[in-house]
């Protein structure tokens, strides 16, 4: 996506108008514009230059950003608040001004306030004044009429065309009052000359504009807010890095710095690129990438990134990834791609802002005309119509929804949760069912010593001095996890001869003038003889999804240490969280379906999907999206093509770049636990979004008709063009800052989940899939009638769940059913005896 800066945008009809502009450019497949932060995403194969002269075509100017050989993120200084500053200034010069017309203006005229001796009785002198305190005030505001009435020669008018025709409207007519009155003067007829000083709008079209201003400067604030998360990501990336030249320490900018190179970190120095340690330990703060808090130990061989911060040994690194490919610069991209990029429920508000600016013109026409036909003055008709051109704000619906992106954004890169779209952040929180991939993300993915079961006469000890020295010279990744048990716990590893693998997995050498054997139960077998506990023992740890991996010492058998890839600590609580949402839990995995179901089980998944070959996965994610919207979590390689079908694809952070690369969502503390706190954030995201929205809508459509005077025969209520530009300004300020809100969302926090109104029925989801789960089998649905509250829900549960063919009864008062899973046929009618004795009664 090449990305540019756009120049010129007020207005949603604005970023609608450029945004059409250039989707009509050959060659261009897509293209968003964000008013938020004036810039433009487009992808296509049109030249940058045709780009341009479109948007400069429609009235705006554009440049890019970079050059073709980079993403071109934006950097701290382009996201700088430069419009705060500027506004201020004219706010103030303007309030200075406007003070001393409506001194004239209203406090002479309405309170009696004193001025001096010339203009007693000098009405033309102070409609004079007026004026060109007013002129003085426009010509400090001239950006809303050069961009209003540029855009309408354009005939793509937006709120600066509002603006300026309201202000420019007060303006024309007081003047033709004032000329009206120095006639009035000249003929002598003091009662028109009064009466005339009541037509005067000066003041009118001079607050309108400063009341404008305030509004856009408050605004500009507000917007300079929402990207301090991208901003404080930009400012950690270090300046400066110290080099391993020629045998000496070299002090030089970070792009200066070239793969391959060898830095040095000393304690309480930021690593200035992602590399390699080849020299020293330490502990790294990571919490600038990942929102972790605790320092990770790291120790040669191990990656750091940069912008995490050396806490205590001195590093000796050799760079890897360097300038705009390193982890920062990859997450800085990432959000500022999403913030250039747009939710589909912005279409809404783009579609209604395309007209807006042209109907809210139309109104202001037909209310002058009409109050004009009912017979009231031409400039009370006026009042009415410049009321409707300032109060409509198409600001708010413009920025409604890139706000709340923005700061969702912001508030996930903060804890390591990255959206890489507008798109992600928004469908993520829609999600009906979840796939875990089960390696390395519902498990640690590598293999750990879970039990040690020595035969009878043997130790531990010894059980795991013969499986250290027999294991040491073995590549196997379950040969690992026997000898990082033993570090552990300090074991160490004779020496051996005469190693060597046999057929069947099972290994054999020399220890200590003896031959140890290790392996397979049926390696084991042709060296010594397995009892009958001891191979059900085994088979026991089989189906709880464990190796039993067999130890002999010439013929004595020396007992069992069983492997397994073990959970996460956090799995099972982030699989419950997702449950909780009403979301279906899905686990996908090669394994045989035995070991699957025993994992699936510990983990706590609704539904089991074994034997899946590594390209089968983006065949069952296609199963399930045709029930519902289906997220993938995976972090291989092989877990691509699934992340890439499903609806939305979760990227576990420590995962392989092509699985990242194929993901909307990357979760760069690789906790499984971040799941839920993606999509609780989407939710919270969607639903500040839907505010913004409802808000701006109703805003117009409770202030346009008031500002047109329909009200006024009814109820008699009649809105100032002073108030009603008040209210304008004051309408993107209160999106903006609902939006803010979102920074003090907890993503964390569980207990506020609330369930999926459309759920995926379980059932449903094992028949079109062929999974296994908690509701495999039979189900059978009893109506039932007098459950009042979940203590009833209990009781219920608790008497049907007493039967051996219910594995699991599902009971809702709400609802007034209860589901009961079956693992074999069961008597109806006892089913039915049981909840009536509890005091209910079952209708069907």
């Amino acid at each position: 996506m090449e990305q540019y800066n756009v120049t010129g945008m007020s207005c949603a009809a604005c970023s609608a108008r450029v945004e059409k502009a250039v989707s009509k450019v050959d060659g261009v497949t897509s293209c968003s514009v964000s008013l938020l932060t004036n810039s433009m995403g487009v992808e296509g194969t049109a030249s940058p230059e045709a780009i341009i002269d479109a948007v400069q075509k429609a009235g705006y100017g554009a440049s890019r950003k970079g050059g073709s050989d980079e993403a071109a993120a934006p950097d701290s200084d382009a996201l700088a608040d430069r419009e705060t500053p500027v506004l201020k200034r004219r706010l103030i010069a303007s309030v200075g001004f406007l003070a001393v017309l409506m001194y004239i203006s209203m406090g002479h005229m309405m309170w009696g306030f004193p001025l001096p001796p010339f203009f007693n009785g000098n009405h033309v002198a102070m409609g004079l004044v007026q004026m060109l305190l007013t002129i003085i005030i426009m010509v400090i505001n001239r950006k809303f009429f050069v961009s209003g009435f540029q855009s309408l020669l354009h005939r793509a008018p937006n709120m600066d065309t509002l603006v300026a025709l309201g202000s420019g409207a007060a303006f024309v007519y007081s003047t033709y009052a004032l000329f009206a009155m120095t006639d009035a003067q000249v003929k002598g007829d003091m009662d028109a000359v009064m009466s005339y000083m009541h037509e005067f709008y000066f003041e009118s079209a001079a607050m309108i504009l400063t009341l404008i201003t305030v509004g856009k400067m408050l605004e500009a604030h507000s917007k300079g807010k929402t990207t301090n998360a991208l901003k404080g990501l930009m400012n950690l990336s270090p300046k400066t890095a110290v080099l391993l030249r020629n045998g000496e320490e070299v002090t030089v900018p970070v792009e200066q710095v070239h793969r391959g190179e060898q830095f040095v970190v000393r304690p309480g120095e930021s690593i200035p690129v992602d590399g390699v340690i080849v020299e020293g330990t330490s502990a790294v703060n990571e919490s600038a990438l990942t929102g972790e808090s605790i320092p990770v130990d790291k120790a040669v061989g191990d990656n750091v990134s940069a912008a995490t911060i050396n806490q205590s040994g001195f590093l000796r690194c050799e760079a890897t990834r360097v300038g705009e490919d390193t982890t920062l610069s990859q997450i800085i991209r990432m959000v500022s791609d999403a913030a250039a990029t747009k939710a589909p429920i912005a279409k809404i508000a783009d579609k209604v802002s395309g007209v807006f600016v042209p109907a809210v013109i139309a109104i202001a026409v037909v209310t002058i005309v009409v109050w004009l036909l009912v017979g009231q003055t031409v400039g009370y008709a006026l009042a009415r119509g410049i009321s409707v051109l300032v109060i409509s704000c198409p600001c708010a619906l413009g920025l409604a929804t890139p706000v709340a992106i923005m700061v969702g954004n912001g508030v996930g890169a903060k804890h390591g949760i990255l959206f890489k779209t507008a798109v992600s952040l928004e469908e993520a929180g829609k999600v009906q069912i979840v796939a875990l991939d089960k390696t390395g993300t519902i498990t640690c993915g590598e293999p750990r010593v879970t039990d040690i079961l020595p035969a009878a006469d043997v130790t531990e000890q010894e059980l795991l001095s013969a499986a250290t020295a027999l294991e040491q010279k073995s590549e196997h990744p379950l040969a690992k996890a026997i000898l990082q048990y033993s570090e552990e716990h300090q074991i160490p590893a004779s020496p051996v001869t005469e190693f060597q693998a046999l057929v069947g997995n099972g290994l054999t050498a020399k220890w200590n003038g003896q031959v140890l054997y290790g392996g397979n139960a049926g390696c084991i077998a042709q060296a010594t003889t397995i009892p009958e506990e001891v191979q059900q023992q085994a088979e026991m740890l089989a189906k709880a999804g464990k190796t039993p991996l067999f130890f002999a010492r010439d013929n004595q058998l020396l007992g069992i240490i069983a492997v397994a890839d073990v959970l996460k600590e956090e799995s099972p609580e982030a699989i419950r969280q997702l449950q909780n949402m009403g979301i279906q839990v899905v686990m996908l995995t090669g394994d045989n379906e035995q070991t699957a179901r025993a994992i699936g089980k510990q983990a706590g998944v609704d539904h089991v999907i074994a034997d899946v070959l590594p390209d089968g996965k983006e065949a069952v994610i296609r199963k399930l999206s045709a029930l519902g919207k289906v997220a993938m979590v995976g972090d291989g390689i092989n877990d691509a093509p699934a992340l890439t079908r499903a609806d939305i694809g979760i990227a576990i952070g420590a995962g392989t770049d092509v699985a990242i690369d194929a993901a909307d969502v990357v979760l760069m503390k690789s906790r499984l636990t971040d799941v839920p706190a993606a999509i609780r954030l989407s939710r919270a995201a969607l639903r500040n979004i839907h505010e913004n929205l409802f808000w701006a809508f109703i805003y117009n459509v409770i202030g346009i008709p008031l500002a047109a005077g329909v009200w006024i025969p009814l109820l008699g209520w009649k809105l100032n063009p002073m108030f009603g530009a008040a209210a304008m300004s004051l309408s993107s300020f209160c999106v903006v800052t609902n939006a803010l809100r979102l920074n003090l969302f907890q993503l964390n926090r569980s207990d506020r989940d609330k369930k999926l109104k459309h759920a995926v029925a379980a059932i449903q989801l094992e028949q079109q899939t062929g999974a296994t789960g908690k509701n495999s089998g039979m189900q059978v649905t009893l109506h039932i009638k007098g459950m009042m509250c979940s203590h009833c829900e209990a009781t219920v549960k608790k008497c049907l769940e007493a039967f051996p063919e219910v594995d699991e009864a599902v009971v809702s008062h709400t609802e007034g059913t209860a589901v009961v899973s079956l693992n074999a046929p069961a008597d109806l009618a006892a089913l039915k005896k049981a909840v009536t004795e509890q005091g209910y009664k079952v209708l069907k």
